[in-house]
């Protein structure tokens, strides 16, 4: 009955675009149904419509260029001869900081308001997770924090999150805090990934890092389970993902194959 909309709406002028978002619609119905019962399944989970331009993602980092990201993050030197300068302690502060911001994109996938949206009473150290709260278009969860990211978000909540809080002279229920108070979480990361670049010239923005980061859960776990840590709503956000897969193919094909 789907395919027999579809057809019939091909001879009303309507492009392959239009008739993907005709198709949404019904996806959309159908996910309802599903959700309150109605259905088993949405028969309309595979359809897809031909001679539409699909997202294209490509340049992602491996799994090991991500850890020396967060592992090799530079740190203002403890013998440095300016440390009793003021300037400097702002510097280290900081720069802590946005190494657990690191951990949370590399390690755990947030982005950008994810992460913006975070408050103290997310962390739960003790259990060695973190709660990500649900948004306008992603799920809430549950993700578990890696070993070295604990030692890192522990020194960061004790010592220099009041630091920060202090330099700022603000009540702030944020996680992460900046010294200017008002300054943007955007202007964080705009900092962040400058630094990052300076580490390796392949990151570009920490949508990128973000999507190197599924990509890699892809080739470990399945596709629902990749959904849930991503927090996607639909299974479909998720399955995008999965062209990096074809590349990374197409790049040992064209690296190993004898021809």
């Amino acid at each position: 009955d789907v395919m027999a909309y579809i057809q019939s709406q091909k001879g009303n002028n309507n492009t392959q675009r239009t008739l993907q978002t005709k198709l949404n619609g019904i996806k959309h119905y159908f996910n309802y149904l599903k959700s309150t019962k109605k259905i088993v399944e949405n028969p309309t989970v595979h359809i897809m419509i031909k001679g539409i331009k699909r997202k294209v993602l490509y340049n992602t980092l491996n799994r090991q260029e991500l850890d020396a990201l967060y592992y090799h993050f530079k740190l203002p030197e403890e013998n440095d001869k300016h440390k009793n300068q003021n300037w400097f302690y702002k510097a280290m502060l900081t720069a802590k900081r946005n190494k657990v911001i690191l951990g949370l994109v590399v390690y755990q996938g947030l982005n950008s308001l994810e992460l913006s949206n975070l408050t103290d009473k997310d962390l739960k150290l003790k259990e060695g997770k973190i709660f990500i709260a649900a948004g306008r278009r992603s799920n809430e969860r549950d993700l578990k924090l890696e070993a070295h990211q604990i030692l890192d978000l522990m020194e960061y909540i004790s010592v220099i999150r009041k630091e920060l809080l202090a330099l700022s002279r603000k009540e702030n229920d944020s996680l992460f805090i900046s010294i200017a108070g008002s300054e943007k979480f955007n202007n964080i990361v705009t900092q962040l990934i400058k630094k990052l670049n300076s580490q390796n010239k392949k990151v570009t923005s920490l949508k990128q890092l973000r999507t190197s980061v599924i990509t890699y859960w892809l080739k470990l776990y399945n596709l629902r389970q990749v959904q849930h840590m991503c927090g996607h709503r639909y299974v479909s956000s998720t399955e995008g993902y999965l062209i990096n897969d074809i590349d990374d193919l197409s790049e040992e094909i064209n690296k190993f194959h004898p021809i």
